[in-house]
């Protein structure tokens, strides 16, 4: 696997390496519902086991990247984990009391918040079609979330409004995670970058871990629990966020901001498939509503550059 971490660069096209990234993204929801350990114990966990699966290449292929870290360039690097970390706690947390459809779409509207954040922070020019973009799907965000009130518990989530809010809250954790990252990706090579965002990432999550009930049961679990943490590691942390991290440097961010709108749509599918979760109308209204505001915010900047 590390091997193929190494030749990706060489031997597979950004475009091809972020369809894999997709489909590995796309099984995440999904792992964390089929687990029954409590939220922090499954981001811990899934933190842990990414960071150990990549810490020995980062020691032992590309030691003198991580010596050659600046203060301010570290600094980075742990704003970044600990905006990870605020990520998954937010999100494993809202498939508790939500659907996975809408957790999942409500999540991925993060590149909304990059957007709104590179203006505010960057001073990056938004243009016409991004301000409507973003105003479509907040539109849809509300409609998913009155889902709640539409439908019954049983298609909509236990507490699908709190469960709505959390999957928003990992949304913009999740757009300050690209966002502190974004200039020290140029710099640092993927590796070393991913195993110092992934460490504080997973002490963050530790931290958290101890302070919550779950501490009890930070290692009482079936062999499948063990199966399922290790299946969120290698599937959406290796060949999901990290292929992503690595695809950042070659394609620009609105494109992938576009591929990334495929994860909803196949953890939709297999939540159907595999859990039995029919979403409701206003979901899939909702949704559609909210993938299609994201599609024109993230062209809005491409096709401006083009005129």
């Amino acid at each position: 696997m590390f091997g193929m971490v190494e030749r990706v660069e060489d031997e597979v096209s950004p475009m091809a390496a972020l369809a894999v990234a997709i489909v590995a993204v796309s099984t995440s929801a999904i792992l964390i519902e089929l687990s029954h350990a409590p939220s922090i114990i499954k981001a811990f966990y899934r933190s842990l086991f990414t960071t150990l699966l990549l810490a020995p290449l980062a020691v032992t292929r590309y030691r003198d990247d991580l010596r050659t870290f600046s203060g301010r360039d570290l600094f980075i690097a742990v704003v970044t984990g600990c905006a990870l970390a605020a990520h998954f706690i937010a999100w494993f947390a809202s498939l508790d009391w939500t659907t996975v459809a809408a957790s999942v779409t409500l999540v991925q509207s993060q590149p909304l918040f990059v957007m709104v954040g590179a203006w505010a922070l960057l001073d990056e020019r938004v243009t016409r079609r991004t301000m409507i973009g973003i105003f479509v799907a907040l539109l849809g965000m509300v409609a998913m979330s009155l889902s709640g009130l539409l439908s019954n518990a049983v298609v909509a989530g236990a507490r699908p409004l709190y469960g709505n809010g959390l999957a928003i809250v990992g949304a913009i954790a999740a757009a300050g995670y690209v966002l502190a990252g974004r200039s020290l990706r140029q710099r640092v090579s993927l590796i070393p970058y991913v195993t110092v965002v992934y460490s504080v990432t997973t002490v963050v999550l530790f931290g958290a871990a101890l302070t919550s009930d779950a501490t009890v049961a930070l290692t009482a679990y079936r062999p499948t629990e063990w199966f399922l943490f290790l299946g969120m590691a290698v599937g959406p942390g290796i060949f999901g966020h990290t292929i992503i991290n690595w695809a950042l440097k070659y394609v620009e961010s609105s494109v992938v901001s576009v591929t990334l709108l495929g994860e909803p749509v196949g953890s939709t599918i297999l939540a159907l498939l595999v859990l039995g979760q029919t979403p409701g109308l206003a979901t899939i209204i909702g949704g559609t509503v909210v993938l299609a505001g994201i599609y024109v915010a993230s062209t809005g900047g491409k096709s401006a550059a083009s005129q």
